[in-house]
């Protein structure tokens, strides 16, 4: 395991199963512990808040959108960092980014290394 990387958890929320999967071994590749969630819905509903270091979050998605995701996480982890996926970039100008930089938006397609540098960035934010 890299010395970034090692015990960190990154969800990654997205209804689309072949982003998910994507994400998942981009991730894995560089030694982060993955956890997959398909909607908002099943994040908030089995995943555990408390240990993620990082969310990775698709915006436009049926249900509750990435918007809505991240404002009821910050209800319980206000401060846990975020990256927001979309392939509309118009939908990012709805998002208010006075959140105190706890929230990068990432435009479809992306640099895999890109993201995994905001991750690695993210996930130092987590444990400080």
């Amino acid at each position: 395991m890299s010395e970034i990387s090692s015990g960190f958890v990154v969800a990654v929320v997205d209804d689309d199963p072949s982003v998910l999967k994507s994400l998942e071994y981009l991730l894995e590749s560089a030694d982060y512990t993955v956890r997959l969630f398909a909607s908002g819905a099943d994040l908030l509903g089995r995943g555990n808040l408390q240990e993620i270091d990082c969310l990775i979050s698709d915006v436009d998605m049926p249900g509750i959108d990435g918007f809505d995701l991240l404002r009821q996480v910050r209800a319980t982890r206000a401060a846990l960092p975020a990256i927001l996926i979309t392939g509309y970039p118009d939908t990012l100008k709805r998002f208010p980014v006075a959140d105190g930089g706890n929230t990068l938006c990432f435009t479809k397609p992306f640099s895999g290394p890109e993201l995994l540098a905001a991750v690695g960035v993210a996930v130092r934010k987590s444990r400080v």
